[in-house]
């Protein structure tokens, strides 16, 4: 299975691009916003998707690991084929779980090839998985906020509830006021 390819974008199509890596060329489908501003031999690297199917063996390109992620939790959605997931790709990975954090149903159905019901269940069965999507996304955090982080999971919470916790008290709290704010957000624990 094909999981990231650096070559030469050597031509630009509708929904696709012909990357060539040595003397082979891949057809890889991304999204509108990836292929914006390319030129053909640009060097360019994407992480893959490889979509297996009866009549087909697809290759699915994305910038970051983030984003290929989440195509592939929109693709696990019943009903969210891999062409309707790269459109909603054409959104960056923060607005998309922002949107299904508010569930924001216009959000989705502004999106082409996505009806009412089938955004409502992209927003359905990916709030829950989004959290992992967010943990993983620390390197934005303060140093602060991953000392209170790791403090609260010495004391026996888990990452998650940690992490709901902290986004519940202000950051602009000192180190010990915040892990306290968390705490009592948290309640008694065992």
């Amino acid at each position: 299975m094909i999981a990231y390819l650096t070559g030469s974008a050597e031509s630009l199509g509708a929904d696709a691009l012909m990357i060539r890596v040595g003397d082979i060329g891949y057809k890889v489908f991304v999204p509108a916003k990836l292929r914006q501003g390319l030129k053909a031999d640009q060097p360019i690297s994407v992480y893959v998707h490889t979509h297996v199917r009866e009549d087909a063996l697809d290759l699915y390109g994305f910038a970051t690991l983030d984003e290929l992620k989440l195509f592939e939790l929109i693709i696990n959605v019943s009903g969210i084929g891999p062409k309707t997931g790269l459109l909603i790709l054409n959104f960056s990975v923060d607005e998309i779980t922002a949107a299904v954090s508010k569930a924001d149903l216009d959000f989705f159905t502004a999106i082409p090839r996505l009806g009412k019901k089938n955004a409502q269940k992209v927003i359905i069965e990916l709030k829950p998985k989004l959290g992992d999507l967010e943990e993983l996304n620390l390197a934005g955090v303060s140093p602060e906020t991953n000392q209170a982080l790791q403090a609260l999971t010495n004391l026996g919470f888990s990452k998650k509830e940690a992490i709901s916790a902290l986004r519940q008290s202000p950051a602009d709290l000192d180190l010990e006021t915040r892990i306290k704010t968390a705490i009592k957000y948290l309640g008694p624990h065992g």
